[in-house]
């Protein structure tokens, strides 16, 4: 006689699919070496793409702890804290003990770092402005509306503060 196995059926409606297939195609572009290529590039720096992401996360999020910035990278330990001492060595951040935290080394960008950043914000910008070329004032506002209202509900979800 044949077993029966166990299999649990996992149901998700066509909206959280819709939402989750989004979601997984726009991290995908993000996640991709050439995007980031051509971001450095019009941005005119010199910088590893593996670093430019973590650099700008440390000027956008103010002193951090390296677990902290590796868990947010979705990066092992290990490899943020070479990665950061990379650029600690181009003098773009520095480390120093944490304001609330003694026992932690915190990171933060130097005035050359948020020079790099600025100069990827700008090609941001550009790249924005061809991106959305088609779109309405109000439609990118809605976007971004609902983008920051998404993120801040997934965080403190993530967090366990939010709605589960």
């Amino acid at each position: 006689m044949a077993s029966k196995k166990n299999v649990q059926v996992t149901h998700i409606s066509p909206r959280t699919r819709a939402l989750h297939m989004a979601l997984i195609s726009v991290v995908s572009v993000l996640n991709r070496p050439d995007v980031d290529e051509r971001l450095v590039h019009e941005a005119g720096i010199a910088l590893d793409r593996a670093l430019f992401p973590l650099l700008v996360m440390i000027e956008r999020l103010g002193s951090i702890g390296i677990v902290d910035l590796a868990g947010r990278a979705g990066r092992d330990y290990t490899t943020v804290s070479r990665q950061v001492a990379r650029l600690e060595t181009l003098g773009l951040v520095q480390r120093r003990a944490s304001e609330t935290d003694a026992r932690v080394r915190a990171v933060t960008v130097t005035p050359k770092g948020k020079s790099m950043t600025d100069a990827l914000d700008a090609a941001r910008e550009r790249m924005a402005r061809k991106l959305f070329a088609e779109w309405s004032d109000a439609e990118v506002d809605t976007l971004v509306s609902l983008l920051q209202r998404f993120a801040t509900d997934i965080e403190a979800q993530a967090s366990g503060k939010g709605r589960a």
